[in-house]
């Protein structure tokens, strides 16, 4: 158009001319197109109070843990993509963004324990969020029907365990959305090195080594006694503290983990 506008009105040097302006405006155009799209997850989650690092990893992990566990029997239902938005309180401007990153995730309900391990590794000195993101993740599982499938009970015992809660904690939360279990089913396995630290095996090195640190100050006695805990919980951390340790040296034992 810049070309044509530009012979007309000034000939074959105004066409060059026009063409060039024409040129130009597109590439911009373009460049600021691609900007655009470029994805910031500082206005996500806004009651999830933390700093735009943090939320950059904790969005894409929690969103990715909503979409596997809405996949996990089969087939994604609106009713579950809405309950996620409720339960997370994602602002509509976000909808379209939400979404896309919801389908990416939702293909396979499979690989879901990185994302959990992450969360664990970042924000293992902060239960209540980790609480939090479970409790979500039961109200998402509820949406579409009025009992969980086994395999969504399955789902949820095994992030439990990565984020580093006990059975009579993953009962408790349960309650939190109205639901009602036993402890008589067994929990899930935890013999393992890898499950002691809440890791699946494909953890990487990096994730091995924050997840350790994260659980060593979260239940290391000395801050444990200075918070004020009883003789027995500190002895109780005293121990889990000591499986702990054991478990990071055999995993680096077998990894060459320095």
């Amino acid at each position: 158009m810049g070309a044509v506008l530009g012979l007309v009105l000034g000939g074959w040097p105004g066409a060059a001319l026009g063409f060039l302006i024409g040129l130009l405006r597109d590439v911009r155009m373009q460049h600021r197109a691609m900007t655009s799209r470029v994805l910031s997850y500082d206005d996500f989650f806004p009651d999830f109070m933390m700093t735009s690092k943090e939320k950059a990893v904790f969005a894409p992990c929690v969103i990715a843990l909503g979409a596997k566990l809405s996949k996990i029997d089969g087939h994604v239902t609106r009713e579950e993509v809405l309950a996620f938005r409720h339960v997370f309180r994602t602002p509509h401007a976000l909808t379209s963004q939400i979404g896309e990153l919801f389908d990416q995730a939702r293909r396979s309900a499979e690989g879901y324990e990185p994302y959990a391990a992450r969360l664990t590794a970042l924000f293992g000195y902060r239960p209540s969020l980790l609480e939090d993101v479970l409790a979500g993740l039961f109200y998402i599982a509820l949406a579409d029907s009025t009992r969980l499938t086994r395999n969504e009970l399955l789902y949820l015992r095994r992030v439990s365990v990565i984020f580093g809660f006990s059975e009579t904690d993953f009962v408790r939360i349960a309650r939190r959305v109205g639901i009602t279990l036993t402890t008589t089913s067994p929990p899930p396995k935890k013999d393992s090195a890898y499950d002691v630290l809440g890791l699946p095996t494909t953890a990487s090195d990096d994730v091995i080594k924050r997840t350790y640190r994260a659980l060593v100050r979260k239940h290391h006695p000395d801050k444990l006694m200075a918070a004020g805990l009883s003789p027995t919980q500190v002895a109780e951390a005293t121990e889990k503290i000591k499986k702990i340790n054991a478990a990071y040296a055999e995993i680096c034992r077998l990894r060459g983990i320095k």
